[in-house]
């Protein structure tokens, strides 16, 4: 779109998935965009996720069957949920609004306003995929979440329907049926659920630095800097304090992903936000093919075939930024992707941790709140970064240019905790 004397000079802060899509859709609009970050794009949590587009995931991490399990999690090191002891002191704030988010009415309301968000997804990835050059890299094979035992699969019917009440295609298979569908799987699994309208990339950091060239070319500006805060005026942000000259701006958006709190609390915003580790282990010589992505139900990691091999990428781990990585959590999967693909190969294996952007309710901050203003967030999407980019992306543009909407971002706003 041609540049209009409404055309606003922006910096989004951040290069990751979430930061580049926003920057495409405000370029799309005419926009003079710099996005800034100190690495270069796709290198954060966009590096080694687990690939999944998974628009099936409205249900908030935090459920009444998850507290449940917390005290065990604190004492298993092996747990899909785990918490370093030394960081619970530091986590105590963000573990209330958890256990705020997990009651049954929450749930429920999470989940329809999370699909919703989610049932935009994929359209929204369409138009700044193909102009890319990046449409090869998705693959529109489904998503099969399979059990280890009857009574596994038979406790996830309660969740089975709520997503189906959110508008989520689920379709139960059971027994033979399974390692019809996927032959590498152990047999004598007693059934899964696959997810049709589930998508993956089979390189998310190559998907986003494509994104992120494509940016380029269309005129948008990448700068490599480090921004410590702002400097304000009476209507919001006049420039950024970086390491590097962006110069004045009329907007800036704070999509820094897990390093986003400081940035939104200088800016005057009150956001829980708290970090997930996620770790990953890249098998380039699996030994088997996959016919799409896995999920094993109770286990919480993703399976994915992608370029270069298999990648086993998931479970979450509390203990914020400065932690050192726990090397065990990337090769425990290894060990527990056996037991469903028993002739699963980890020679040549690589390990990866990276920082997710973890709200307690699971729903991502989008958006600049009720009292306006120049400052827009767009962080805070957990497991879902990769999923939601590009439609974070468009509605961030779409509040920009005062468009309406294609959903009510109130669910998402930042001033639903409270004042800053």
């Amino acid at each position: 779109m041609p540049a209009t004397s409404r055309t606003k000079h922006i910096a989004v802060i951040g290069a990751g998935a979430v930061g580049v899509c926003c920057g495409l859709y405000l370029r799309r609009d005419g926009h003079a965009v710099t996005v800034i970050d100190e690495q270069e794009p796709g290198e954060g949590a966009s590096k080694g996720n687990a690939g999944i587009i998974a628009t099936n995931m409205c249900l908030p991490v935090a459920t009444p069957q998850v507290l449940r399990r917390v005290p065990w999690m604190l004492l298993d090191r092996e747990a899909a949920l785990r918490i370093r002891w030394r960081y619970l002191p530091r986590l105590l704030p963000w573990l209330a609004r958890f256990v705020l988010a997990a009651r049954p009415s929450a749930v429920e309301r999470i989940a329809h306003e999370l699909g919703g968000l989610l049932g935009l997804a994929l359209d929204s990835y369409t138009l700044i995929a193909e102009a890319a050059g990046a449409a090869d890299l998705f693959r529109r094979q489904g998503w099969l979440h399979v059990y280890e035992d009857a009574a596994a699969f038979r406790a996830q019917r309660h969740h089975i329907e709520l997503q189906r009440r959110c508008g989520v295609r689920a379709e139960p298979i059971e027994g033979a049926a399974l390692r019809e569908r996927e032959p590498a799987l152990s047999p004598g699994l007693p059934g899964g659920y696959f997810f049709p309208d589930c998508a993956h990339t089979v390189d998310p950091h190559l998907l986003v630095r494509r994104l992120a060239e494509a940016f380029v070319r269309g005129g948008g500006r990448l700068v490599r800097g480090r921004v410590d805060g702002f400097d304000l005026g009476a209507d919001g942000v006049r420039a950024l304090r970086a390491s590097a000259d962006v110069g004045a701006v009329d907007t800036v958006i704070i999509a820094a992903g897990a390093w986003s709190r400081p940035l939104a609390k200088s800016a005057g915003f009150n956001v829980p936000l708290d970090t997930e580790r996620g770790y990953h282990l890249m098998l380039p010589r699996p030994g088997i093919a996959l016919q799409g992505p896995l999920i094993c139900g109770g286990l919480d990691f993703g399976i994915t075939p992608m370029r270069h091999g298999i990648r086993l990428a998931g479970t979450v781990e509390l203990a914020g930024l400065d932690a050192p990585p726990d090397p065990n959590r990337s090769l425990m999967l290894y060990r527990l992707a056996r037991r469903i693909l028993p002739r699963l190969s980890d020679e040549g294996a690589t390990q990866w941790m990276g920082f997710r952007p973890s709200i307690p309710d699971s729903k991502p901050v989008i958006g600049r709140g009720r009292r306006g203003g120049n400052v827009h967030l767009a962080f805070g999407h957990g497991h879902l970064g990769i999923t939601l980019a590009a439609i974070t992306g468009r509605l961030v543009a779409d509040q920009v240019a005062g468009r309406p909407t294609p959903i009510d971002l109130a669910p998402f706003a930042p001033d639903r905790f409270g004042a800053g």
